[in-house]
Formats: structure tokens, sequence, C-alpha cells
């Protein structure tokens, strides 16, 4: 196992690195200056962040000091908000945006394993038919349309109650956090549905399953024990990169509901081409998600030792 998880870090650090070098080269194909006269940058500051940053060098000089300083846990400071590091950006509100997605992914995946069992459990009936219905809409709709929709429901339920029952927008509170989370976690949802039923359908016909039933185990049992416990393999496979998607994914939720997590600050570093902040956030986005990765990978393989053996 200790090998096992050696390779798999070997493989993360190496992903992340080729990561990190293509949001360099993409950056720095994107035509204009950093330190445009608009963003008010006087002469002073501007000789100061060219010899930081190494701007007044070549590319590939300008390529290992980034590296250099990425391996140092410095993403630098920010061209567009006065005296802000990029680690202060990601400190103050990646929290923000990992609470969102943790609530968005536990609804993600409790009515993923939910639906999905169901789903299998009455094939080709009118509670089949229902769900993947909607669970093809669920897949096929985007995000920013489940947030508009989700909001014109809030707005219609607090005029029907007379007062503010559950906030349409901002943070603060649990209510301000479930439209969010459930617009958040639908996609993930839906996806996690339909690999619970297909994973649900294969494991029904093992043979393990035909002898629990032969043995006289009762229904119940078989479903908990040996159907549920076998099937939800798969789902845990690709819970990890959902995870990681849906915490670092959450960017057009989070302007919608006007939520102050990273990936509004994503957003809007692009729209001003703050340089620091686009490299710092895309670089700690990558990781993370390979981290999360990562971790599902080690964690297959205690669950199923064919991983390690393989």
């Amino acid at each position: 196992m200790l090998v096992y998880t050696l390779k798999r870090l070997f493989a993360g650090v190496i992903t992340v690195w080729f990561i990190a070098t293509a949001t360099f080269i993409a950056m720095h194909q994107v035509p204009g200056d950093p330190l445009m006269n608009d963003k008010a940058v006087s002469a002073e500051i501007r000789a100061n962040l060219e010899a930081k940053y190494g701007l007044d060098k070549p590319v590939t000089e300008q390529y290992f000091i980034f590296l250099g300083n990425m391996l140092s846990g410095d993403f630098g400071i920010s061209f567009t908000q006065q005296n802000r590091r990029v680690n202060d950006i990601i400190r103050d509100h990646f929290p923000i945006s990992a609470i969102l997605g943790l609530l968005a992914i536990f609804f993600a995946a409790t009515g993923g394993v939910l639906w999905g069992a169901l789903t299998a459990i009455y094939r080709n009936r009118l509670p089949d038919i229902v769900i993947m219905f909607l669970v093809i809409l669920g897949i096929s709709v985007p995000s920013f349309v489940f947030a508009a929709l989700g909001q014109l429901f809030l707005v219609n339920l607090n005029s029907l109650f007379g007062q503010s029952i559950i906030p349409v927008a901002g943070w603060g509170t649990i209510w301000h956090m479930l439209m969010p989370s459930m617009v958040l976690g639908l996609g993930t949802m839906a996806l996690l549905t339909r690999l619970m039923r297909s994973s649900m359908l294969e494991v029904v016909n093992e043979d393990y399953i035909k002898t629990a039933r032969a043995k006289g185990l009762s229904p119940t049992r078989i479903f908990f024990r040996h159907q549920l416990r076998n099937a939800i393999l798969p789902v845990i496979t690709v819970l990890g990169p959902q995870i990681a998607a849906i915490t670092t994914g959450g960017f057009v939720v989070e302007l919608v509901f006007a939520i102050p997590g990273l990936g509004r600050y994503f957003v809007q570093a692009v729209q001003q081409l703050d340089y620091t902040v686009i490299m710092g956030t895309t670089v700690f986005y990558g990781a993370f998600l390979v981290l999360m990765v990562i971790i599902v990978d080690i964690l297959y393989g205690f669950i199923d030792p064919r991983v390690r053996l393989s």
C-alpha cells in the first residue's frame, strides 16, 4: 500500500507542475500589459513589481521565478486590489466556497445514492421513469438557469408569506446557504443518481446476491449488506473529484447569489486581468482537485484490495 500511495503522490506532484506551467504559458499568451495605466500603478510601484516578478526579464527567467515563489507558498500581490496578497484572498474567501461546496456535496451524495437505489428497485416502473426524467434535466440544464429559477422561487415564497422567510442572496446564516447549495449540487446529484442506478443493476445479478437469497436472508439485509455496499464503490470513485469540482466550481452560483467566495474573486480577476490572482487561484484549485483525487484513490485502495494488487 505504501508503494501505491507514493506512486499516486508522485503523479499528483507532476500534475500540479503541469497545471502551473500551462497556466503560466496561457497567461503570457494573453495580450496586454499586467501593469497597464488604467490600474493606476505609479512608476515606482511598477518598477518594484517588475523587479519582484521579473516582468522586465526573459520569459524563461520569469517562469523559474514563478515556480520558486509557488514552491515557497507565495502567490504574489494582487495587481488590482491594493496591498492585498493572493494568499490572503485565498485564505479569507476559500472557506466560504468550501462550506458551500460541502453542503452541496452532502445534498448531492445523499440524493444521488437514495434516488439511484430507488430507481434500481423500481426499474422500468413509474418512479424510475420520473426520476430519470428529472436526472436528464439536472444534467442538461446549466447551473445559472437553476440559480435564476431558485431565486425566483424564493422571491415568490417570501411574497406569499409577506416577509423574508429565506434570503434571496447574501451570506451569513444557514438560511442563506440552503438554496445556493441545492442549486450547486443538482448536477452532481443527477450524475450520481445515474451512476448508482447502473451500479445497482449490475450488482443485483451477481452470484453472491443469488447465494444470499438462497440462504434465506431478508431482502432488507441483502440490500444494505450486499447490494448497497458493493454498488456504492463507483460512486466513491467519482465523489472525490466531484467534491473538488463543486467546492471550486461554484463561480456562477456565487455571482448570482452574491456570495463572497473565492470563485467570485476569480471571475473578477479574469475580468480585470489580475494576473497574480488568476495564476494563484488556478494553481490552488488544481492542487486541491489533485489532492482530492489522491485521497479518494487511497481510500479506494483500502476498500478494494484489488486496486493495490493491480
